[in-house]
Formats: C-alpha cells, sequence, structure tokens
C-alpha cells in the first residue's frame, strides 16, 4: 500500500482591522466637542516615537490646515526625544495655541511632546514621566535574548554612589569594575544624552514660557527629581513642578478613552506562528489622524530564531506607513513613502 502525502495546511496570515470610519466619526465628535480640530498621535505596545513620525505628521497637518489652536490627542511610552522637538516644531506652523490631550500614557518623549503645549489637559487615568535619558548603544550590554539593553545615566550614578557608600573612606575606583559590565563609551554617550535632554526641555518649553528660570526648573525636575524613569506624574503633581495641567473636561476624556479603545483594536497584536523557529508580524504600531486622513505605521516581516546566536533575526521586511484618505464621497488608500 503507497503512502499518501497529506496535502500542506496553508496557514491564514492574521491581519490588524482598520477602523477608519469609526475612528473618524469620533475625530469629528471630539472636534465639535472642543470647539477647534484634532489630531491623533497613537503608539501600540512595539511602537514609539520616531524619526519617521514627523514626516507622518506633515502628511496629516496638510490636510488639516493652519488653525488659531490645535489639539493634540497624545497616547505613548515614548521613543527620541529629538523627534520631541521636531514635531512640536511642525505643529507650531499650523496652529498659534497648541493644546496636548493627555487621556492616559503619556510617557518619556510624549511627555517631551506635552511640553512643547501651551496646555496640558489630563484625564483621570493620566500620567506623564521623567524624561532622564536611556541610551541604547552600539556596545551596550546585551540581555538574556543576546539584545542591547538600554542605559540610564541615573542608574549609572546610583552604581557609583552605592560602591563609594559601601566601601568606607578610601574606595576603591568604582569605574574600574564597572567598566567590566558597560563599555567606557558607553558610560561617556550616556552622560552627554543627558545633557541634550535637559537643553530639549528648554527648547520646547521656550514656546510658551517666556521665563528661563521657570524653564530651567521644570526641565532639573524632570531629568532628576525622580527616582525611576517610569515614574506617574499625575496632574497634581504636573502642577506642583510647575507645568501649565489641568483636569480635562469629563466628556472628553471618555471620548478619548473611545478612540483609544478603536486604536488597540487596531494594534492588537497580529502574529502569526508557523513553527517554533518561524513567524510573521503584521502589526499596527503608531497612529496618527485627523479629519479626512489616517496615517498609521504597519510592520509586515517575518522572523525566524536563530538558535545559535539566541535572537530573532526578521527576513522580507515589507513594514512601512500606509495611508487613508477621504477624497469626496471615495477612501484613497496607498503606502507613504518614507525614507
Amino acid at each position: 500500500m503507497k503512502n499518501e502525502q497529506l496535502p500542506a495546511i496553508e496557514v491564514k496570515i492574521k491581519q490588524p482591522p482598520v477602523l477608519f470610519g469609526k475612528t473618524q466619526a469620533l475625530i469629528a465628535q471630539l472636534a465639535e466637542q472642543l470647539g477647534a480640530p484634532l489630531i491623533a498621535y497613537w503608539n501600540g505596545p512595539r511602537g514609539s516615537v520616531c524619526h519617521s513620525d514627523v514626516v507622518a505628521m506633515y502628511h496629516v497637518l496638510q490636510r488639516l490646515g493652519e488653525h488659531e489652536v490645535i489639539y493634540l490627542f497624545l497616547k505613548s511610552s515614548g521613543g527620541s526625544g529629538q523627534v520631541s522637538l521636531r514635531l512640536v516644531n511642525l505643529l507650531r506652523q499650523h496652529c498659534r495655541r497648541l493644546v496636548a490631550l493627555v487621556p492616559l500614557e503619556c510617557a518619556s518623549a510624549a511627555t517631551m511632546v506635552a511640553l512643547g503645549a501651551d496646555q496640558i489637559l489630563m484625564g483621570p487615568t493620566a500620567y506623564l514621566t521623567a524624561v532622564d535619558t536611556s541610551l541604547n548603544h552600539s556596545l551596550s550590554p546585551v540581555d538574556r535574548d543576546n539584545d542591547r539593553v538600554g542605559v540610564s545615566l541615573d542608574e549609572l550614578q546610583r552604581v557609583i554612589r552605592l560602591w563609594r557608600d559601601q566601601q568606607g573612606e578610601v574606595p576603591e575606583n568604582a569605574y574600574k569594575s564597572l567598566f567590566q559590565y558597560v563599555h567606557p563609551l558607553v558610560i561617556g554617550a550616556v552622560d552627554r544624552a543627558e545633557s541634550l535632554s535637559i537643553m530639549l526641555c528648554r527648547e520646547l518649553l521656550a514656546y510658551h514660557v517666556a521665563d528661563e528660570a521657570k524653564a530651567e526648573a521644570i526641565a532639573g525636575a524632570l531629568n532628576g527629581k525622580y527616582p525611576s524613569h517610569n515614574y506617574p506624574i499625575l496632574l497634581d503633581e504636573a502642577v506642583k513642578i510647575g507645568l501649565a495641567a489641568e483636569r480635562m473636561p469629563a466628556e472628553v476624556a471618555a471620548l478619548l478613552l473611545q478612540l483609544n479603545a478603536l486604536y488597540s483594536e487596531m494594534g492588537q497584536k497580529a502574529t502569526t506562528d508557523f513553527d517554533e523557529q518561524r513567524a510573521h508580524s503584521n502589526e499596527i504600531a503608531n497612529i496618527w489622524e485627523a479629519s479626512g486622513a489616517q496615517v498609521y505605521y504597519q510592520q509586515d516581516k517575518d522572523w525566524f530564531y536563530r538558535s545559535e546566536e539566541r535572537r530573532w533575526i526578521t527576513l522580507n521586511d515589507n513594514s512601512g506607513w500606509r495611508r487613508i484618505e477621504r477624497i469626496g464621497s471615495r477612501l484613497r488608500r496607498g503606502e507613504l513613502h518614507v525614507a
């Protein structure tokens, strides 16, 4: 009896939903409630504030045009602080007054974006964070998955301080032992990045804070006051350090949470596992949206686990920005090419 070969099972690759119609309806409702246009910026768990965001936002702003006031919905865990300055600079070219809407997480580089707004409206579940810099350098230590880890100046300073406290009156050179784990060039780069972070905060606050001493105090607090980079700065604390933060109207907060729920559905994990070593990711990471236009970054790539290196590598990477625009009664979809 001949062995019959079983037919290959075709695995359907998961696709994330794109809810343009629903999100547009909420954005229109929010703009009517606020009395001014709204632009939304949302990051998923694997999204971040990055340089290509600037071009994506510019595409959305071209549709939005110039206005007296623009409201900016922010939900992000952070990214590049230098990009924050570029984003605020671009937004400021399209409005005289910028108001940040923070219903949930607005961390690190996203907090920097909020610093560039004339006013920050925070919902009941909102928080900002410290902005002290954590640097992922090409010479950084590696984790258990053989990936480079971020190193912050605050962490290094605390290690040195603890070392000296425990060594007594004549402490041994702590850096001699530390260099076995952290390359000296990484320590130098982190120290430089910390100075850059303070400078960025001052530049962002200068858009609306004329008092240089006040801007310096806010920048110093955000970069050195808190014991953790992810320390949640709630509304009362934000006001205490000098930020122009106020409580968000309840009806606006409710609508923004509905919008976040739709974006979370779009940004849900969309990984297709073929076997233990092969998978495909098709996840939406970043979203920009205003009336009539939505631009989002979608991961679209194969993953292969290289066991000898203990890490995942990517193959067939077709990730990129996609856009949806309303042209009259029609929707136009396509790719947004960002070099």
